[in-house]
């Protein structure tokens, strides 16, 4: 049953958050890449298989981030850049490449957010998405080689 204010995106990222990391990654590994997104994307940070992870994802979007906004390049829109929005007022900042490449996890194509050659804070983070849903992301972040966290997007607004 939706609440009131929440999309069908809003449940699918809910459900997200009750799942253990090999749930996630099931779903993740069944995703082609899809459109890479532009504009505005609202973020939710999940803690898979915490006992805690609405609370977390709710804490994370309120005081650290709350998602990604995506400026790709023309004419094909394959490769662009994206700043995190952070912090409780929404400051944009934490630059990132955009690009399709292959996925650490399963070598299949994905979506690579890259910040080894524009942030010196973040330089050995990379992000991989897979569209699940029209508009609607699951994501993997790395710490170099290993994996620290999910995250979901949802470019379908509201922002």
């Amino acid at each position: 049953m939706l609440q009131k204010g929440e999309s069908v995106m809003d449940q699918s990222v809910s459900k997200w958050l009750s799942m253990d990391r090999e749930q996630l990654d099931q779903i993740y590994r069944e995703a082609p890449a899809g459109a890479i997104p532009t504009g505005e994307a609202r973020g939710t940070a999940i803690v898979a298989g915490a006992t805690f992870a609405q609370v977390y994802a709710r804490f994370a979007r309120l005081l650290a981030w709350q998602g990604k906004v995506f400026d790709m390049f023309p004419p094909d829109q394959q490769q662009g850049i994206l700043i995190n929005k952070v912090t409780a007022w929404s400051l944009t900042f934490i630059v990132a490449k955009v690009y399709r490449g292959e996925s650490w996890m399963d070598g299949k194509e994905t979506i690579i957010i890259d910040y080894s050659k524009t942030s010196f804070f973040a330089k050995n983070i990379r992000d991989e998405i897979r569209e699940v849903e029209p508009g609607i992301y699951l994501g993997k972040v790395w710490w170099g080689k290993t994996r620290i966290l999910d995250f979901a997007l949802n470019s379908n607004g509201p922002f």
